[in-house]
């Protein structure tokens, strides 16, 4: 089967934005850009993938990966890539991404249990699309229950329902942070303004 995307055709992109970001960023990481293989191709079957090493792996996969993915969402960004491609690149390291999908798909069972037991919806954290797809497959031979994506941008999540119950309201927006006030005196504390407002040292009293 022909393949949109290759290593000859995708690595010099890459290599000229992730170089420069790397150390511009200080990171003590190297990558290496292979042909795409995947151990779960129903649910990830990239063409091409960067896996990442070195001492700050682990600097990379905090928080389930927030920053892997923030990389590799920009990086997409940069080299132009339609975001209906996004999937058939995929950054990695350390087996992350294989990783991940097993603990969603223990997550998912453990869910689809609970609602079964309990009668009630599951809510599932908020997630990307690629782990939102995973959930939504482990659940596919599911007759008792069905999911559904809910929620929109970065606050985007997974609701398991029993069969044939209606779904949640959405949830309101979070909050939007107040803009903070650019105001000098707002970096000085009470000794600092009440010494501006009497000038410099006056001599002793």
């Amino acid at each position: 089967m022909d393949r949109k995307y290759s290593v000859e055709t995708l690595a010099p992109k890459i290599e000229t934005f992730l170089r420069p970001m790397l150390a511009s960023a200080g990171f003590d990481l190297a990558f290496n850009i292979v042909p795409g293989h995947s151990a779960n191709p129903e649910i990830e079957n990239p063409e091409v993938v960067v896996n990442f090493s070195g001492p700050d792996v682990d600097i990379l996969l905090r928080n389930r990966g927030e920053l892997l993915l923030a990389i590799e969402h920009v990086a997409m960004e940069a080299m132009r890539v339609p975001s209906e491609d996004h999937s058939l690149i995929s950054f990695d390291a350390n087996d992350y991404r294989v990783l991940r999908i097993e603990e969603l798909r223990a997550s998912a069972t453990a869910a689809a249990d609970r609602v079964k037991h309990s009668g009630s919806p599951f809510r599932f954290n908020p997630m990307n699309s690629r782990e939102r797809r995973v959930i939504h497959l482990a659940l596919r031979g599911e007759d008792t229950l069905r999911s559904e994506s809910a929620g929109a941008g970065g606050y985007r999540h997974v609701i398991i329902y029993p069969a044939g119950m209606p779904s949640l309201p959405e949830p309101p927006p979070p909050p939007a942070r107040p803009p903070q006030r650019s105001d000098d005196r707002g970096s000085r504390g009470p000794r600092d303004r009440d010494r501006g407002r009497r000038g410099p040292n006056r001599g002793n009293r």
